[in-house]
């Protein structure tokens, strides 16, 4: 089959890539490279450096393309909150553009990865995709708004559909912002290395670690899989986990001890978040293969960053 992956150089996007080369797909990429690494990609995944709004770029990748993975996008929550013009701009308005363009050429199915930020905080856990949005950033009202765009212009445009919500990923190759860096890899690092990790809020609040093979494997089929137009579909890993239960992980898995601060006057985020599953496995035969322990020893070992600071970070005392 022939693929297009928008954002396919970002961390999501060169697991896809990869994947779908190895298994003997033809696959296009078009990032921007703002947070993507093109040198992470397949030499076999054709890469093109580019705006997801730039329309005239579109129509020459769309050429004969059978599925559309729509991964582009701004993804921090403290900046959409800074800069909600520009996530707006980018994440809602470069859906509209590609929407747009795959009318253009007939491109028959896009699928998006949405985000479970958009379930906000919930008393009922675990969350189902029948739970009204709770949306506490621009980030994740980007993400909603792109869902309903995608669905209404896809029944305008005869393009099937499907979103999936993917809650934290995390894996080899994640990148390291030096502002708002996602927790998996920034606690890794500062742990490896003998650093301090701050925790805000209490440390009990919890989310739905999810490795990025689980993910891509989620994707793939949702690319792939009949009668799911239209649906909305939670990608998780179904366990709920503090994050003061992620950091002992971390301890145990890398052999090294954490040292924690606490800041309770800032807050931690919703307090609880985990997916429920249910559907993914009904509708995409969604079983998670990865535990979060078994994950975060894969990362170590496939990440260079991780791999390097076994040896010389410090023990614990």
């Amino acid at each position: 089959m022939n693929y297009l992956i928008t954002g396919g150089a970002g961390f999501l996007g060169r697991h896809l890539a990869n994947k779908l080369v190895e298994a003997g797909h033809n696959v296009r990429v078009i990032d921007d490279l703002s947070a993507g690494e093109k040198d992470a990609l397949d030499s076999r995944v054709l890469f093109t450096r580019g705006d997801v709004r730039d329309q005239p770029k579109l129509w020459t990748l769309l050429h004969d393309i059978d599925v559309v993975y729509h991964l582009a996008a701004k993804v921090s929550l403290p900046q959409s909150v800074l800069y909600p013009r520009e996530y707006n701009d980018v994440n809602v308005g470069g859906t509209v553009a590609l929407m747009e363009a795959m009318r253009a050429l007939g491109t028959p199915r896009i699928v998006l990865a949405s985000s479970g930020t958009i379930y906000g905080d919930q008393k009922r856990q675990p969350v189902d995709e029948q739970v009204p949005p709770d949306l506490r950033t621009p980030y994740a009202v980007s993400k909603l708004a792109s869902e309903h765009y995608i669905f209404t212009l896809g029944r305008h445009y005869g393009i099937e559909a499907v979103a999936l919500r993917i809650f934290n990923a995390y894996g080899p190759g994640q990148a390291l912002p030096p502002a708002y860096p996602p927790v998996v890899p920034q606690f890794l690092n500062r742990i490896m290395l003998g650093g301090s990790v701050v925790v805000f809020g209490s440390g009990k609040q919890t989310r739905d670690y999810v490795y990025v093979a689980d993910v891509v494997d989620a994707l793939i089929t949702a690319g792939e899989q009949q009668h799911i137009d239209g649906e909305v579909i939670n990608i998780g890993s179904g366990v709920e986990t503090s994050v003061d239960d992620l950091i002992a992980l971390i301890e145990d898995v890398t052999g090294r001890r954490a040292h924690v601060l606490h800041n309770q006057e800032q807050s931690g985020g919703v307090q609880r978040l985990v997916a429920d599953i249910e559907k993914a496995n009904r509708l995409l035969g969604y079983r998670p293969k990865w535990t979060l322990e078994d994950g975060l020893r894969e990362t170590i070992r496939l990440d260079a960053r991780f791999r390097d600071m076994i040896a010389d970070a410090p023990p614990i005392p």
